[in-house]
């Protein structure tokens, strides 16, 4: 149980966002902007969730729609723009232009930055109130019209409980938020790809000047810069393998065997600060409201880094949802709110295939079916040699066919 709304720690805010991720702090941000009073509640330190190492390939569309809400002055300022990115097969490497075909960019920003970027907007700059460490957060009589969202304060112990008229669950895919859906009511459709990616961080400066993907026998292998100092890779594992089983020498010599190809210059080896095995799963939550419940982020729906959706999908959600919730709180327009689920499930599942196409083209020719591994080759000269295939995919990856 939690306290009568007459006890002193009772409070009433339009709005609680609950996660102070990209999506829940986006979400904030715009209430702020517009004079909508929130709070955002998280279980983790500030510190923390702006060290925490994440996603950092940010589509042109969500960058736009971060600048025209005032919170990309930071990323504009100090992200890299990629053009272009590389594929490696076949022992040969295969630039692939996608600005020259689309006129849009990747920006190279890692997801810690921007957080930090929007925890200082949202509570140094515009005033928000967000509260760090809670534990034990509740949500409560959601199918009403007064909900609320109870938590224990890191400093009292205390229950305490803010009113509310809507929740935005912007806590991820382990958070309270999804699990306060009941199961009957929560259609949640996952696909498994029974593969690992062993992602690692590495205090070596990048050695390429883009995104490089590894087509091997052997396995997937990705180059990911992250700043002049840091590089992200993946390597292709088995789903639930122990990263004990990946001593920094076999870590290098993989990478060197996976991403190798004519004229590539050698690899820059450096400490490995991060390593930990991701299996590759993807799930979708219909709907995406529960009552005055909105989901959005990995909570609503969780795309594997496969194709590096998840954060541009949590930003994207996250503008459909505060444009929506102060459209009807100050203005009184309900469409927006009930719009909300069918436009980022639509924009969900298309990158849901995407992933799903891309998880072929990286995985087939390590899949010991020869018919598989020779489609998946043909499947990639084709990008390189059909104008009409690589708009295609230059349209899917840069997410420039729905922008925000």
């Amino acid at each position: 149980m939690y306290p009568s709304p007459h006890a002193p720690s009772v409070e009433r805010r339009p709005v609680v966002v609950v996660g102070a991720g990209p999506a829940g702090l986006t979400v904030g941000n715009i209430l702020r902007a517009a004079a909508v009073d929130c709070v955002v509640l998280e279980t983790e330190s500030r510190e923390f969730i702006e060290t925490r190492p994440r996603a950092g390939v940010i589509e042109e569309g969500a960058v736009r729609g971060l600048e025209r809400r005032g919170l990309a002055a930071g990323l504009l300022a100090r992200a890299q723009v990629h053009d272009e990115c590389e594929f490696r097969f076949g022992g040969e490497r295969y630039r692939f232009r996608y600005h020259e075909l689309t006129g849009r960019h990747h920006y190279v920003y890692p997801q810690p930055l921007l957080v930090t970027d929007l925890v200082r907007e949202y509570a140094d700059v515009r005033g928000g109130d967000i509260r760090f460490g809670v534990r034990e957060v509740r949500l409560h009589d959601l199918e009403t019209d007064r909900p609320s969202v109870s938590y224990l304060c890191p400093e009292t112990g205390e229950r305490r409980v803010v009113h509310c008229d809507f929740v935005a669950g912007c806590d991820g895919a382990r958070g309270v938020s999804r699990e306060a859906v009941p199961a009957r009511r929560a259609r949640l459709a996952r696909r498994d790809y029974g593969i690992g990616w062993l992602a690692l961080l590495a205090e070596a400066p990048p050695s390429a000047d883009c995104v490089v993907f590894g087509v091997h026998p052997r396995g997937f292998a990705g180059h990911m810069a992250r700043s002049p100092e840091v590089t992200r890779y993946y390597l292709q594992c088995a789903p639930g393998d122990d990263p004990e089983n990946w001593p920094h020498e076999r870590v290098w010599a993989e990478l060197r065997a996976r991403l190798g190809a004519a004229g590539a210059r050698p690899l820059a080896e450096g400490r490995l600060i991060e390593k930990r095995v991701l299996d590759m799963h993807n799930y979708v939550v219909s709907s995406m409201v529960f009552g005055r419940l909105f989901l959005a982020g990995d909570a609503a729906h969780l795309t594997a880094p496969i194709a590096a959706k998840g954060m541009n999908l949590a930003l994207h959600d996250a503008f459909l949802l505060g444009d929506a919730l102060v459209a009807f709180i100050t203005g009184g327009d309900p469409d927006g709110l009930a719009g909300y689920s069918a436009a980022g499930l639509r924009r969900a599942w298309d990158y849901q295939e995407f992933s799903e196409w891309l998880s072929g083209i990286y995985h087939g020719t390590a899949s010991g079916d020869p018919y598989h591994a020779a489609t998946t080759l043909a499947r990639l000269r084709r990008l390189f040699t059909s104008p009409a295939a690589a708009r295609a995919f230059a349209e899917q990856y840069l997410g420039a066919a729905d922008a925000c």
